[in-house]
């Protein structure tokens, strides 16, 4: 061999590049040459450095908080969902019929001389909606706010709040509260225009301060040959759709079967009424199941009857 090869090699020093040493010794270079670093020296000292990257990460922890807060409900209906429950409640003389036949007929384009008990339409494919008029009886409001998905109260914008919208507000607050939208009406009776613009501000932040922050409020400024504003209606619907899409339903509903009777029937034989004015009748109710499902056996309340036992079910 030769002695080139018999004697050890040494590799040549290699300055580092990265880590804390080299970090280091720079620093200290740059202090001795006196070069100023133009990056933060306090990197906790300002949160972010870009208006754009703070409202991204401010908007994505509001949408992890509110993905906390709202946990995904089970939805327990099979097949076709039964109509959302629109209940239009309001004082007498506030005109809640007549803002049904102007949804109805915004819907389906046929006009409906005359409310009689609930109405049902179909929007698009699968989307049924319910009116229900709320009647001013405190029995009636209690049923009505336990089976609202959506409660339109009507107010008088000529004489303002009266006693029956806030008591049907208390009833909802104890029996489940669902989404709630303000109708004004009557605004046609002032002749001021200051005055009406006052109006409407005043009743707006009062409704917002009895609801919530921010409830909506629609304003129907007069009649036309009979009839509300097609524009001031269509816009009305729009929101009652916007809403329905965005039903969030309640977890008490959900989980208690209860049927809403939209018709009933006397199926009792007509020759044993003639023979006998006082005997047992035999009544069908027609209605659609909501929330889980019924068996038999259980006590199920009838309002103003009482409660009593299934004798059986049957698909």
């Amino acid at each position: 061999m030769a002695a080139d090869e018999l004697m050890a090699t040494h590799k040549s020093h290699r300055a580092p590049k990265r880590g804390p040493t080299m970090k280091k010794k720079s620093e200290n270079d740059k202090k001795k040459r006196g070069v100023s670093d133009n990056k933060q020296q306090n990197s906790k000292a300002f949160s972010f450095t870009s208006a754009d990257k703070a409202k991204i990460l401010k908007l994505h922890a509001a949408e992890k908080e509110q993905k906390r807060i709202h946990l995904p409900t089970i939805d327990r209906n099979y097949g076709d969902p039964p109509p959302f429950v629109v209940v239009v409640q309001g004082p007498p003389g506030v005109g809640k019929s007549l803002v049904i036949k102007s949804l109805v007929k915004h819907f389906t384009h046929q006009n409906v001389p005359e409310v009689r008990g609930p109405i049902t339409i179909v929007q698009g494919s699968k989307n049924r909606i319910q009116f229900v008029e709320c009647p001013n009886d405190i029995n009636g409001m209690v049923d009505c706010a336990k089976v609202a998905d959506l409660a339109i109260l009507l107010i008088d914008g000529s004489y303002g709040f009266e006693m029956e919208t806030f008591e049907f507000l208390n009833i909802m607050q104890v029996h489940g509260f669902p989404k709630v939208m303000g109708v004004l009406t009557h605004l046609d009776k002032f002749n001021d225009v200051k005055k009406l613009r006052k109006t409407k501000k005043r009743l707006k932040q009062r409704f917002s301060t009895e609801i919530y922050k921010g409830a909506k409020l629609f304003y129907l400024s007069g009649l036309i040959h009979g009839k509300y504003s097609k524009l001031e209606v269509d816009h009305l619907s729009q929101f009652i759709s916007l809403s329905l899409i965005k039903f969030h339903p309640l977890k008490w509903r959900t989980s208690h079967p209860y049927v809403l009777a939209d018709r009933m029937e006397d199926v009792t034989p007509p020759e044993k009424i003639q023979m006998d004015k006082k005997c047992d009748r035999n009544v069908t109710l027609y209605g659609y199941l909501r929330g889980c499902n019924l068996k038999k056996g259980m006590k199920v309340h009838i309002a103003g009857v009482g409660d009593y036992s299934l004798a059986g079910v049957t698909d």
